[in-house]
């Protein structure tokens, strides 16, 4: 009996004889705890099958949250299709979320179409399924600084997370080519920093994603770029820098800009200031504040940031970055979130910052030898922008690497090297879609996928299957397709 060709792959799986049909009759059993799996099915089924799903205490499908089943964990979940009945089961709602996004794929592709799908049998295989993930951070960055997506396109983005079990949408928030966040108290940073690229959110679609986002069992994280990474925020309050007198405009260039926040009071209030605001919009229990490619040559010719420089005892201008990091992490303590930077190794930073190592699998072992815990994104095998081949059809992106899709599937956030201490502190990984390169929706979804695809086998099975990968993959292109996400792009698509 041939396997049903999932992505991720279920933990264990057994087929059994005969198939499950949803129709007009079939109703929804649904158990204290479950009701946010019950809409969630409903809201994603409805519109391709027609079928209203009611609730009823005799109902076929039954949906059970159970707090004895420990060993699922918070996101893991039980599945029982039988000819006669569904039963999913989970020891929190978050497990049945999961569940509810294997059910979509072992439905017929045409159930993941937003119109009425005519003459399709909704039936399913009958299996038995067993499914928790081997990490509880599995993400997806999408930089919304450079390149404005409006919030229509990160619902779907979040939508395409959740059928792959990802759970964290990092969203890039601001840089130096535009601020996209609002603050209430600093109008300017929109209206000044959001104009370049596009544009800017208001604080009700934010919180609206966040919503939308926890339905599907995914976290937002926002990212507020400093002490680099600010010309935006510069050009709006350019009192916020290091030398008085000076205007700034929202840099028009890609590239590492060397006009950074100065260290003065007025500069950490305003840092203070906003991120106030993002912990009152997005409630997830991380905020990142960037951290990385911050050159200090201001601060050596700032005399308000030498003069913080000593009155702190520091050994000189390029300690300010850390003294500035500790000063923002604390600030987030103390509102009880936990800091979150991009980093090397973790050198720059207090250990009590969650940490990205970017560069390699060697340099997070060493921010995990200093006592981070770390969220593995190193550039060769999860950033998106780089391109996925050497042909010439490839269109234009990150230069000096080519991250193709078996490069993905071989990350590994913990290799087995690792002590077990070691890869206890990693928290999971992340593919990061940075957009300089990517000037339309059209062309992020076709470099996301299905890369993205690869890295979500990984983080959720911790298995490196390669050929059976790629078996399913075949068959789950099939439902890429009835999304609409392209397997190439138009000329039009491609930057100039």
């Amino acid at each position: 009996m041939p396997l049903p060709r999932l992505v991720p792959a279920p933990t264990h799986l057994s087929p059994l004889p005969g198939r499950f049909t949803f129709d007009a009759r079939t109703a929804l059993r649904v158990s204290p705890g479950a009701d946010p799996a019950a809409r969630l099915l409903r809201t994603l089924l409805g519109p391709a099958t027609g079928l209203p799903l009611p609730a009823h205490p005799d109902g076929s499908v039954v949906l059970a949250v159970d707090s004895a089943l420990t060993g699922l964990g918070e996101e893991g979940y039980g599945l029982t299709v039988g000819a006669e009945a569904i039963l999913l089961r989970a020891a929190h709602p978050r497990g049945l979320l999961s569940g509810v996004q294997t059910l979509r794929q072992l439905l017929p592709v045409e159930a993941l179409g937003d119109e009425p799908a005519r003459g399709v049998e909704w039936s399913v295989p009958c299996v038995q399924i067993t499914d928790t993930p081997r990490f509880p951070w599995r993400g997806s960055m999408l930089d919304v600084a450079r390149r404005f997506r409006p919030v229509s396109y990160l619902h779907r983005y979040v939508d395409l997370l959740a059928l792959h079990k990802l759970n964290v949408l990092h969203l890039h928030l601001t840089d130096d080519q535009g601020w996209r966040m609002p603050v209430a108290a600093l109008p300017r940073l929109t209206e000044v920093g959001g104009v370049p690229h596009g544009g800017a959110y208001t604080r009700a679609e934010l919180t609206g994603l966040v919503t939308y986002a926890a339905e599907r069992g995914v976290t937002v994280v926002p990212e507020i770029e400093m002490p680099g990474h600010v010309r935006a925020a510069l050009a709006a309050y350019p009192e916020l820098g290091n030398h008085p007198g000076r205007t700034y405009d929202v840099w028009d260039r890609w590239g590492v800009c060397d006009t950074i926040l100065g260290v003065h009071d007025e500069a950490l209030d305003f840092c203070r200031t906003v991120l106030d605001e993002v912990m009152d919009v997005f409630p997830s229990s991380y905020v990142h504040i960037g951290g990385e490619e911050c050159p200090t040559t201001e601060w050596h010719t700032s005399a308000s940031a030498l003069r913080r420089a000593a009155e702190e005892g520091l050994a000189g201008p390029d300690a300010l970055h850390g003294w500035f990091m500790e000063r923002i992490g604390r600030h987030l303590l103390d509102a009880g979130r936990q800091p979150l930077s991009w980093t090397e190794n973790g050198a720059d930073l207090p250990p009590y910052f969650t940490v990205m190592p970017w560069r390699d699998s060697d340099h997070g072992r060493v921010a995990v030898q200093r006592g981070h815990r770390v969220v593995m994104a190193p550039h060769r095998t999860t950033y998106l922008d780089y391109p996925q081949s050497t042909s010439p059809s490839e269109p234009p992106g990150q230069a000096g690497e080519v991250v193709d899709l078996r490069t993905v599937h071989g990350n590994d956030p913990a290799p087995a090297e690792w002590s077990p201490e070691e890869s206890a502190r990693v928290l999971g990984s992340q593919a990061q879609l940075w957009t300089e390169y990517v000037p339309t929706a059209a062309h992020a979804e076709y470099l996301t996928f299905p890369r993205l695809c690869a890295l979500a086998e990984v983080v959720w099975t911790g298995r490196h299957d390669w050929p059976g990968f790629q078996e399913r993959l075949r068959h789950h292109r099939t439902r890429l397709d009835a999304l609409g996400v392209p397997r190439r792009l138009s000329p039009v698509s491609v930057p100039t």
